[in-house]
């Protein structure tokens, strides 16, 4: 098998994810300010529709699921066994999972009688999140008692925990964070066991349309399998739910493995496949969406599809500028997506230090100079990942 493809770093994944990083942080930040324009915001869960908001997660899972290809066969040709490439996947995803649930720990009730704020809380959450996972040099001495000191303050704050009711630390759910986790496990586990065989990840990206097609609720209220079934406690083991974050990264796994296969056509070949299906999927979804709304919230078969087609044409334009050698201006952006987990934990740690020094943005603040307000934080959050990049802080799992 050819793996030309994989041996390179593919630069248009890392504008992929880096921009859709850098819109994350932007549509996250809506909350502080007023006046934002409903198609930018995040549609209701029964509204039948999506804005920005509801495209910027999928589309993430979708760059997620390209790289995993890139990822474990980088691994092989090292000469890492399979065992240690299952191990790598699961304590990645083991990682994301630990992360996304104290960071939705932190979201909910926080009981102000501990002893320490929220805020103090999370800055020694994404400290501990650094000592644990930071990108250590090779060979650093002290780096395990670093790392065990990450994993002890993260069990005091797991401890300590309580919401204003007296509740405990617990996983209400996994946080955007966890979901990336049981996503990004599903599909790595699924390639390192079928990567000879692309037909068999085709089959199951298929097969997880119509779990999600069998376990989504159709537009009447009512759905194709009603109550428990055997499919759905199958689901629920894999943490699938209705497997739409699986069908966005199963979905950018075989982009790459399809742009693997027409490696050696030309680029209007390439590009014109890569159109033709988007152009598909977008067909398949307006057709879908006959029996199901388009929602992001239940995840269904129409906004899967339709984010699935918009990532395609994304990601095409963005190869297409990075053969033409048309990347100079994402070079000041480079650290959302060579540090995407970097850029994401900057929001926790920046409105944590605005909220100790009284500082908070205006209420009039809204509409237009809102929205500039939170375009310059994503950036801001970008510019002191690459800092701490440069002094050796970056997270990577």
């Amino acid at each position: 098998m050819n793996e030309t493809l994989f041996s390179k770093r593919n630069a248009a994944i890392d504008m992929l994810r880096g921009l859709t990083m850098l819109l994350m942080v932007f549509v996250n930040d809506f909350w502080s300010i007023g006046g934002v324009p409903h198609f930018l915001e995040h549609f209701g869960t029964y509204e039948d529709g999506m804005g920005v908001s509801d495209v910027v997660f999928p589309m993430f899972l979708f760059a997620m699921g390209m790289s995993i290809p890139y990822a474990l066969e980088r691994r092989f040709a090292k000469g890492c066994p399979g065992e240690s490439t299952l191990g790598h996947i699961l304590s990645r995803t083991l990682a994301l999972v630990l992360m996304g649930v104290f960071i939705v720990n932190t979201e909910g009730g926080f009981d102000s009688t501990l002893g320490y704020s929220k805020g103090f809380y999370r800055v020694l959450m994404v400290t501990a999140f650094f000592l644990i996972w930071n990108t250590y040099p090779a060979g650093m001495r002290g780096k395990m008692w670093l790392q065990a000191l990450g994993a002890a303050v993260l069990a005091f704050l797991a401890f300590t925990f309580r919401t204003p009711e007296g509740g405990y630390f617990k996983a209400g759910w996994w946080g955007i964070l966890g979901l990336i986790g049981w996503a990004y496990c599903f599909c790595a586990v699924a390639y390192l066991l079928a990567r000879k065989r692309p037909v068999y990840l085709l089959a199951t990206w298929v097969i997880l349309l119509i779990v999600n097609m069998l376990l989504t609720g159709l537009r009447d209220g009512g759905r194709i399998i009603e109550g428990a079934s055997f499919i759905g406690d199958m689901a629920g083991a894999l943490r699938l739910g209705n497997a739409s974050s699986a069908i966005m990264a199963m979905g950018g796994v075989l982009l790459s493995l399809a742009e693997r296969k027409l490696q050696d056509k030309s680029a209007a070949v390439r590009a014109g496949s890569a159109l033709a299906v988007s152009a598909v999927l977008a067909v398949a979804a307006a057709i879908s969406h006959n029996w199901w709304i388009v929602s992001k919230d239940i995840g269904t078969l129409p906004w899967c599809l339709y984010v699935s087609a918009l990532s395609i044409v994304v990601y095409t334009l963005l190869r297409s500028l990075e053969a033409c050698g048309r990347t100079g201006w994402f070079r000041p952006l480079s650290p959302a997506g060579t540090a995407t987990l970097t850029v994401y934990m900057m929001p926790y740690l920046l409105y944590s230090v605005c909220g100790f020094i009284g500082l908070h943005t205006p209420q009039w603040l809204s509409g237009v100079p809102g929205l500039l307000k939170c375009a310059l934080f994503s950036l801001l959050c970008v510019w002191i990942t690459g800092l701490l990049g440069k002094a050796g802080l970056k997270l990577k799992i």
